[in-house]
């Protein structure tokens, strides 16, 4: 290409590349059967110039009732460009452009008009970089009659989210990455033309041909466009009609880890609330959608809402505006009441007390129902974060300050102060929660134990698994809760365990065992003395890194170590003795006054 001298050169040279058969060099400047050509000398014309000059052509064609091609391109000695004829037909079938005398005249009122609607329909490259992706591109499309380019589907959207976001996300000025998804979906939610939802929190616009995002009133323009080309050329937009409410739904899978873990952005499957549902039906009754009123205070996108009959029944909030956003542009339980609401902080006095009127927030209804005790269902999956500390991190919120002080170690956690603040705001509910199971049986939540004491209806636990992006492999359980009843005697729970499929498969009981039947309180414990020993991390293992380092000294008549993974019996079996050393977090030094209990439990 760079020797070339002239128009007849380029042509030449595309034409030898592109191994294209049957061709003519006429007005239009490479035509086949099946693409048509307009080509230019230097790469001083723009791609939407030269679309304006062919697409001349194409609207002679089609005033006169010709044939025209599936395919036109648009080269120069830099750069290429393809698109499907089918995508601007339409809009030339209106006779609304005002061409010049000739084709080769390109007056800007055209170029503007071509501009606007043919946006993201071309996909675009640079021959200096894409040289062999532009003719195999070409080459597949003229023998589909289309552009093959791969779909964004629910399996792939992570894949396609991370690609677009070093392609495309970090060019865009002004923005934050935890808004990247919100422009994401603005961007795949268009089809050049039009956003397929309306209401979404981002918009895609185009300026001068250029791609420009909205958000909260600005306009974020790209440092470059060279990724934006390159991206769309190898991705479909928008997703097939079936893809397209769920994937929005997915936004979850999209928000950086740690705020997920903070907000409790982790998408419930819908199988799971199938059961869910089921569960809440064979224990509240069949009408109970039409008996209850149900709020949901962390409700996401509202997928625990969807299997829903009766939506004017429902109360959604969410911690993100962009969340409800979302519902509306999907229109997700639209009969119901959605709207914002930061529930672990708003209306809350400095005293610990419920005050509507300091956010005008809730809906009229619910506050009604409330003050007049109506039948309500707290239905939720709440984040699942834990502060490391008193007074630090997730325990920093209204809640967490001014509620729960007789609860101890258990008001660091954000799902335990959602508990909290319904027991007082709500004390007559019924709480159906997914959640982990620290509330019904860890040593750290005695204290919460005894001074949350509903009566329990029933539940299931199902695998982590089942819920994308949890790590680690633990019960979540679901449990129905009526908090207008007081348990009687020490809590004792059974469920029904199923599976990642939420296949039943059993049945699991579960105990608050006093501490003092634990084993790592039952063992007496030695008191280290001065003497260094090797810290572990399980029977074996020496400790890597200096963070967190502890069992770094032994004790007077030391014999060994014991590993105890848990505090019951069954994760008891995993206990080693050592014949030197101390184990590291949750290890009982062995010594002679201890040995008796120590090998008691091993043996077990």
């Amino acid at each position: 290409m760079q020797k070339t001298k002239s128009e007849e050169d380029v042509k030449d040279v595309y034409i030898k590349a592109l191994g294209l058969k049957g061709f003519s060099k006429n007005l239009i400047d490479i035509q086949t059967k099946e693409v048509w050509f307009e080509a230019k000398a230097n790469g001083k014309w723009s791609f939407y110039e030269m679309f304006t000059q062919l697409l001349h052509y194409v609207q002679v064609a089609l005033n006169k009732g010709e044939e025209v091609p599936a395919l036109l391109c648009v080269v120069d000695t830099d750069k290429a460009a393809i698109m499907q004829t089918d995508h601007v037909i339409p809009f030339l079938a209106k006779k609304t452009i005002k061409w010049g005398k000739s084709a080769s005249e390109v007056p800007k009122p055209a170029v503007d008009a071509i501009s606007a609607h043919i946006g993201t329909h071309f996909v675009a490259f640079k021959i200096e970089n894409d040289e062999l992706e532009f003719i195999e591109t070409l080459k597949d499309a003229i023998k589909s009659g289309k552009i093959v380019r791969n779909q964004i589907t629910p399996d792939n959207l992570k894949q396609v989210f991370d690609k677009w976001v070093e392609m495309i996300g970090q060019e865009v000025q002004g923005v934050h990455s935890e808004e990247y998804n919100l422009l994401f979906f603005a961007d795949i939610m268009h089809d050049g033309k039009v956003s397929t939802h309306q209401d979404l929190t981002a918009e895609l616009l185009f300026r001068n041909g250029d791609p420009v995002f909205l958000l909260a009133g600005k306009i974020h323009k790209l440092d470059t466009h060279e990724g934006y080309r390159k991206f769309w050329t190898h991705w479909d937009r928008p997703p097939r009609n079936e893809y397209r409410n769920y994937i929005l739904e997915r936004r979850d899978n999209l928000i950086p880890l740690d705020e997920r873990i903070f907000k409790g952005a982790f998408y419930t499957p819908l199988h799971v609330v199938d059961k869910s549902y089921d569960l809440l039906t064979f224990t509240l009754g069949k009408r109970w959608q039409q008996k209850y009123k149900v709020w949901d205070m962390c409700c996401g996108v509202g997928n625990l809402e969807v299997k829903h009959s009766n939506p004017r029944n429902l109360f959604m909030s969410t911690l993100d505006q962009s969340d409800v956003d979302i519902m509306v542009a999907t229109k997700t339980c639209v009969a119901a009441h959605r709207f914002q609401y930061d529930y672990l902080n708003d209306d809350i006095t400095k005293s610990g007390n419920i005050d509507y009127s300091l956010t005008n927030k809730v809906p009229q209804d619910l506050r009604d129902a409330i003050a007049l005790g109506e039948k309500i269902v707290i239905l939720i999956n709440p984040p699942y974060a834990e502060a490391m500390n008193a007074g630090t991190g997730v325990a920093t919120t209204a809640v967490g300050k001014t509620m729960g002080e007789d609860v101890g170690y258990a008001r660091r956690e954000l799902f335990i102060q959602f508990l909290l603040r319904i027991k007082k705001e709500i004390p007559n509910a019924i709480v159906a929660i997914f959640s982990k199971l620290k509330y019904v049986n860890a040593p750290n939540f005695g204290e919460f134990r005894e001074q949350w004491t509903p009566k329990y209806l029933g539940g299931f636990v199902v695998h982590s698994q089942a819920f994308d992006g949890l790590k680690g492999e633990f019960p979540i359980g679901f449990l129905i809760w009526n908090t207008g009843k007081k348990r009687k005697g020490a809590l004792e729970i059974e469920t029904e365990v199923l599976n990642r499929n939420a296949e039943a498969i059993g049945a699991k009981r579960f105990y608050d065992v006093p501490r003092t039947a634990l084993v790592n309180t039952w063992i007496k414990r030695a008191k280290p003395n001065d003497i260094p020993a090797l810290p572990l991390i399980n029977a074996f293992d020496p400790k890597p890194g200096t963070k967190d380092v502890r069992g770094s000294r032994w004790a007077d008549g030391g014999l060994g170590g014991m590993i105890c993974k848990g505090s019951d019996f069954q994760n008891s079996r995993t206990v080693a003795l050592m014949s030197s050393g101390y184990a590291s977090a949750g290890g009982i030094l062995v010594t002679e006054n201890n040995f008796r209990e120590a090998a008691i439990v091993f043996t077990a």
